[in-house]
């Protein structure tokens, strides 16, 4: 399959940010065509993670207290987090990342909470849009390469996630979109 032919990420939607002091929170919020339980699966499985995920973990995160490694795309330092919260198909938190799942019309909406550095945040919307795409279509069966669709509309839904929040967009691009 060739990704950048058959995927075209849609435009910058359903985003939020939050600020309390120097503090910034990215909110998500993806509608998904398949169960909370599957959905979670998905959230915690490190085979799952890998195809979808900006990151890889090295063991699940779907037990409180695990200690798992999250080596992001791009770095080679994996970093060590620790899971706080694991309501099964419900919410998911470590590190700074919340994940809350919500049955809604056969389907799931998942909603993400991401405590991100504000010159990042419209990077992390784009990278997030495109990983919510890969995650649906993964768990459709009809899988993207999550390198390959990054390649395909991350410029400029970082533009337009960065007008939509109201800030300058960075002149950088992760290294899968640069190839």
């Amino acid at each position: 399959m060739t990704d950048r032919e058959q995927y075209t990420p849609g435009p910058a939607s359903e985003a939020q940010v939050r600020k309390d002091g120097e503090k910034w929170t990215l909110i998500l919020v993806r509608e998904l065509r398949h169960s909370p339980e599957k959905v979670w699966q998905a959230l915690i499985d490190p085979a799952h993670l890998r195809e979808w995920a900006p990151f890889e973990a090295d063991g699940s995160l779907g037990t409180v207290g695990a200690t798992v490694k999250l080596t992001w795309v791009g770095t080679s330092a994996p970093l060590e987090t620790r899971v706080t919260r694991a309501d099964a198909a419900k919410v998911l938190e470590y590190s700074d990342i919340r994940w809350e799942l919500e049955g809604f019309g056969g389907g799931t909406r998942l909603t993400l909470w991401h405590n991100i550095n504000r010159r990042f945040i419209s990077m992390g919307a784009a990278g997030w849009h495109i990983s919510f795409d890969v995650l649906d279509r993964l768990l459709s069966g009809t899988p993207l390469v999550r390198g390959e669709a990054m390649k395909s509309g991350w410029q400029r839904l970082n533009a337009e996630y960065a007008l939509l929040f109201g800030i300058e967009p960075p002149n950088w691009q992760p290294k899968a979109a640069q190839k």
